[in-house]
């Protein structure tokens, strides 16, 4: 599983090392490791009408061999509403083992 998360609220506020820790340590606790990519933020950048938007995000990853669409439903409107944002994504991804 893959959640892209912005660096900032939908008020321009910055998101605080802590609230990132926070949720690290749950999801930790909830599938037993994560993956996070937040010290150096990737860049969104989509179209609005004619104007190109741009976003700091930064990436967690979990491993899950159980998909519950429920819980990841879930996850991503309580994201939404604390970090006050129109849509996170959080995708899953199939993964071979090689």
């Amino acid at each position: 599983m893959q959640i892209l998360l912005p660096r900032q609220t939908g008020e321009g506020e910055p998101i605080p090392q802590t609230w990132f820790e926070q949720l690290l340590k749950e999801l930790t606790e909830q599938f037993g490791g994560v993956t996070s990519f937040l010290r150096t933020p990737g860049q969104g950048m989509w179209q609005s009408g004619r104007e190109t938007e741009r976003d700091n995000i930064a990436v967690v990853e979990v491993m899950t061999e159980v998909l519950v669409p429920e819980f990841w439903r879930s996850l991503r409107e309580r994201l939404e509403k604390e970090l006050s944002q129109e849509e996170i994504v959080i995708r899953a991804q199939q993964m071979i083992l090689l």
